[in-house]
């Protein structure tokens, strides 16, 4: 008979075996408070413009080096549950204004490592939380005062060129001016007068080679596809779009042919022929030059292209496709038929290309408000490209965040100490326990100036005072000018660094629920992971020169 262990009295007995449980100030709230603070930690040394730059390799063994924060979290995989509620705000911010993660993480973390201050001093943590929500508050009122000017007009390339500019900067130090130009070009040319901008009609394309300065735009679209035919120009196209492969339909059912003698094997290939020479004809006839094909060509079908002069293009993703029947405005047939005319869609010019030395198949719009554009991205390395893709998309979906509201702010930490110097005398003026933990929710405001500052080497308290004593003598705009050599300020109004209105706002807003939430929690009971003993990794066959190679179809023990 097996020996009955008895459990330890409490809360531990009704769990199953195997469950944790953490309970209290010491094992859950400051356990978890360490956990994002050490996240926070991690990125707030990528944060602004000489902010270092995080190798992160994934689950899947793919390299990235990048300083965006939505980038390595994403990737990060973060299992920490107290942890994971930030990195859910950050991602919100991501996808509210699509810039700004980083702020609410190194703010969200210097908000907790308030908070086990105060707690350690003996506040509880609803005195706490009950004031960072009346800080909170009283910054989102405070905040339209620190609104420095708005942008005018967004058809400007020139005036979108210098707010895009302050959201490239942090991703892409030192190429900043060439790139918020390009980003600014592709924006306005696809921003209709009707004022909807979607962020996903200005495409990127990377090509290896050359260095970033060969960047380009275009409207239209670019595929780093071959042309299949001979045909490799086409001036004033029309296009046919199908989704399926560009083949002779094969039936479903299965049938039996009996060929009685030689010439009827000779009848019975040439009316697959004829039928697809009519097909293609027929696709011509309908007045298509350009054939877009979502599958596989057949060497027929290509025969029969090149002899009608037809200019055949592959392209496998359907995402493309769709995109594609989009920008010349055609329809996507679902089967090998003649397109009626209103199903062609129209291009002004379609041509193969080569860049660097990589074949391109452009679909180029001549009038100037197309409804996609693509900036062509040239880099010397993979890396180097996906991480200027990140800033193209940083830069465009700020161009999205001023098209929903004009409002700018000051950057560069000018914003931040505004508020904190707000928020601290507002502090002093409420009676109850929780002026502590607003004076804190100023304090925290602190923190992304001297990342900035430690980030570019230079001492933040220095900084800060710095920054304090003229934000005191009614300087709103001052802010850190991370050009010059030492602790210098700069008004930040007129050295164009700007950020929408609505990247502080909501971020702002986020990592205060962010930080919240997690002081919220005072019990953290995680069940047995589920799932049984791990399958062993099947190892390569014994004769096998490298262990990478597939494992053997046949058993090697011998």
């Amino acid at each position: 008979m097996a020996l009955h262990v008895p459990k330890a009295p409490g809360f531990a007995q009704m769990l199953k075996d195997g469950a944790k449980h953490y309970s209290g100030l010491e094992e859950a709230v400051f356990r978890n408070i360490k956990a994002c603070k050490e996240l926070s930690q991690t990125t707030r040394t990528a944060y602004g413009p000489n902010g270092m730059n995080k190798m992160v390799i994934n689950h899947l063994e793919k390299l990235f080096v990048t300083n965006d924060a939505a980038t390595i979290l994403r990737e990060l995989e973060v299992q920490h549950p107290a942890a994971k509620m930030i990195v859910m705000a950050s991602h919100m911010q991501e996808q509210e204004v699509g810039d700004g993660t980083n702020f609410v993480l190194v703010f969200a973390g210097a908000l907790l490592e308030m908070a086990e201050v105060l707690l350690r001093m003996g506040l509880s943590v609803s005195e706490v939380i009950e004031g960072y929500e009346k800080a909170c508050r009283k910054t989102l009122e405070i905040l339209p005062d620190c609104v420095c000017s708005s942008a005018k007009d967004l058809h400007d390339v020139k005036e979108v060129t210098s707010l895009i500019r302050t959201a490239v900067i942090s991703k892409q130090y030192g190429n900043e001016d060439f790139l918020a130009k390009l980003i600014a070009e592709a924006c306005v040319s696809i921003f209709p007068e009707s004022g909807n901008f979607n962020v996903d009609n200005v495409r990127v394309c990377k090509i290896l080679g050359c260095g970033v300065t060969s960047s380009s735009m275009l409207h239209g679209m670019v595929f780093k596809k071959e042309a299949e035919g001979d045909v490799t120009s086409v001036k004033d196209a029309k296009v046919a779009v199908y989704s399926c492969p560009f083949d002779a339909t094969v039936t479903e059912t299965k049938g039996t042919v009996l060929i009685n003698n030689a010439q009827e094997l000779m009848h019975f290939s040439k009316g697959e022929e004829d039928m697809m020479e009519a097909q293609v004809k027929a696709i011509k006839e309908a007045g298509a030059n350009v054939v877009v094909t979502g599958g596989k060509v057949a060497d027929m079908a290509l025969h029969y292209a090149n002899k009608y002069q037809l200019m055949v293009v592959r392209l496998n993703s359907k995402w493309d496709l769709r995109r594609l029947c989009k920008t010349v405005g055609a329809v996507a047939l679902p089967r090998m038929t003649a397109p009626t005319p209103d199903e062609i869609g129209h291009c002004d010019n379609v041509y193969l290309s080569e860049v660097g030395d990589t074949q391109v198949v452009v679909f180029k719009h001549v009038k100037e408000d197309g409804a996609i554009s693509t900036v062509v991205i040239r880099g010397s390395t993979d890396n180097l490209m996906d991480d200027i893709e990140r800033a193209v998309d940083d830069g465009v979906n700020t161009f999205k965040v001023l098209v929903r509201d004009k409002r700018l702010i000051p950057g560069a930490g000018a914003t931040e100490i505004e508020l904190a110097k707000q928020i601290t005398s507002y502090g002093e003026s409420c009676p109850g326990l929780e002026q502590y933990s607003i004076k804190k929710f100023a304090e925290a405001f602190e923190a992304l100036p001297r990342a900035l500052a430690e980030n570019s080497g230079i001492k933040g308290s220095e900084l800060l005072s710095k920054l304090y004593s003229a934000h005191h003598e009614g300087n709103k705009n001052m802010g850190f000018d991370i050009e010059a050599e030492g602790p210098v300020l700069k008004d930040m109004l007129e050295a164009g660094i700007v950020e929408p209105y609505l990247v502080k706002h909501w971020g702002i807003k986020l990592a205060t629920n962010a930080a919240i939430t997690v002081l919220r929690v005072d019990q953290i009971i995680m069940a047995k992971a589920a799932g049984g003993p791990r399958a062993p990794k099947q190892r390569g066959h014994w004769d096998k020169d490298e262990w990478d190679e597939e494992p053997d179809k046949f058993d090697s023990h011998h």
